[in-house]
């Protein structure tokens, strides 16, 4: 479950994306105001984390895929990684990471493609109750029902481009930056839809190494 504030965040997120994105090498848009097509979530099973992809683009640009985590501390050795921090209104100060570096977001995009979890559910707090909020957009992985998802372990390296490729002990995950190039993944693949595009778009994928003993 995502528990969402109604808060304010400043910088934004796609003020920080704006200033971010320019920088990486696999960005194929141009600098600007930066606009959100969609975004989901994942759950970080010790709810300590925020974790959030973003599907932005720039004026009429190609949409990209950005996976942001969110930390009420820096993340230890994750400078590589840091968008950088905001000032939330009800949680206080946040470091905002590209989860490609995050152990928490690599974990939990590894379930939901090898044990097909999908999406976190979303609620928004009102009033002390939770209210459902509706999802814009459906994840599905080509996993079948017993696909095992093994402990991931820890992140052994990162290959930066498109996709970016994720190795750690157990696993090589790929995460697809451009979404409108039509990318062949291999192995187990997460894709996304929502109203818009005719067919499902790739995402992401994943393939098991072995499994630490």
């Amino acid at each position: 479950m995502a528990l969402i504030h109604k808060a304010t965040l400043r910088p934004t997120k796609l003020e920080l994306l704006a200033d971010w994105l320019p920088g990486r090498d696999w960005y194929t848009g141009t600098a600007g105001e930066v606009s959100r097509v969609n975004t989901f979530r994942f759950d970080d099973p010790d709810g300590a984390v925020g974790i959030e992809t973003m599907l932005v683009r720039v004026g009429d640009g190609p949409v990209h895929q950005v996976p942001l985590t969110y930390r009420e501390a820096p993340l230890d050795g994750g400078d590589e990684w840091l968008l950088g921090t905001a000032d939330h209104s009800v949680l206080g100060e946040r470091w905002i990471y590209d989860g490609v570096g995050d152990p928490v977001y690599v974990a939990a995009l590894a379930s939901a493609i090898l044990g097909n979890t999908g999406q976190a559910e979303q609620f928004i707090e009102v009033d002390g109750r939770l209210d459902p909020r509706e999802l814009s957009m459906s994840i599905a992985s080509s996993a079948g029902s017993k696909t095992a998802v093994p402990d991931v372990g820890a992140i052994q390296h990162v290959t930066g481009g498109d996709p970016t490729v994720i190795v750690t002990d157990a696993v090589e995950l790929a995460v697809v930056r451009r979404l409108d190039v039509g990318s062949e993944l291999d192995g187990v693949v997460l894709t996304g839809s929502w109203s818009g595009p005719s067919t499902p778009w790739p995402l992401a994928s994943a393939t098991v190494r072995h499994h630490p003993q």
